[in-house]
């Protein structure tokens, strides 16, 4: 008889951790297709609570304004953060360096509750001496988010900014390439990989984002954390528990698809290694 190696600490620890994370997800999921109202007593299986879902009008028209407002705002902070970091990174002395390093990762430290006020403040004086916005809605929202996602993707693509090899981008500029020609051709693919990972974390952290969203948001857009945590104050809906399961599973399919696809990368560039 074949006596299994006890597991080690590490193991133990890993497991209990990995419990910790997903066996309330997990619940969440069974809960789901609960026929009950309650949402603590289980009545048989059912997928009632998901056409309900699809027939909230309220609900989808939050979920497709957090979508619209998180892909907006993961953009325009890619785009942001990417010419913050390349300052940072590329030009290390002029005037204002150390002021502008501390106002692009101030959002990292403040907290929301003070990040959401000032904007508010701002968004309220603005429309007093411009008249812009008169009110506040998707806009402001965007602009809010932009505000702090910025920060988040300055701080990935400067890490890998710093990893560049600097030598290549003197090399194509030897070669007659306009610095402006380098970024786009040599620096840009190079840092592919950091700006792909701040748009997904600007884009999870805008449709996440529930306090900044309560202080520059209008009657005319109202987010899904908004929606939910509305609902939620009042009884927990299985719809909630239907809509949360959509989100991991579509999480999990874009997870999926990534790990599939940089292993047929790997694969392909080992078939062509010699």
């Amino acid at each position: 008889m074949v006596k299994l190696p006890k597991p080690g600490f590490s193991t133990i620890m890993l497991f209990l951790g990995l419990m910790f994370l997903y066996v309330p997800m997990l619940i969440l999921v069974i809960y789901s297709f609960n026929a009950s109202r309650l949402v603590t007593v289980w009545a048989g299986f059912s997928t009632h609570w998901y056409g309900e879902l699809l027939r909230d009008q309220q609900l989808m028209n939050a979920i497709w304004t957090s979508l619209k407002i998180a892909f907006y705002s993961a953009s325009m902070a890619v785009c942001i953060g990417t010419l913050a970091a390349f300052v940072m990174t590329r030009f290390h002395r002029f005037r204002g360096r150390t002021t502008l390093s501390s106002m692009i990762t101030a959002p990292l430290v403040m907290p929301e509750v003070i990040t959401g006020l000032s904007l508010l403040l701002l968004f309220v004086h603005m429309a007093q001496i411009i008249g812009w916005p008169q009110d506040r809605g998707v806009a402001t929202i965007w602009i809010a988010h932009t505000t702090f996602c910025s920060a988040y993707v300055a701080v990935v693509v400067s890490s890998r900014l710093r990893e560049v090899d600097l030598s290549i981008e003197e090399a194509a500029m030897d070669l007659g390439a306009t610095p402006f020609k380098t970024f786009f051709l040599i620096t840009l693919p190079m840092i592919a990989p950091a700006l792909a990972a701040g748009w997904l974390l600007a884009f999870t952290l805008s449709l996440d984002d529930l306090v900044i969203a309560s202080f520059v948001s209008g009657p005319g857009a109202t987010t899904l954390p908004m929606v939910v945590f509305s609902s939620v104050r009042l009884g927990v809906s299985p719809k909630v528990n239907a809509l949360a399961t959509l989100i991991i599973l579509a999480v999990s399919l874009a997870a999926f698809i990534a790990w599939y696809l940089l292993r047929r990368a790997e694969e392909r560039r080992k078939q062509t290694l010699p």
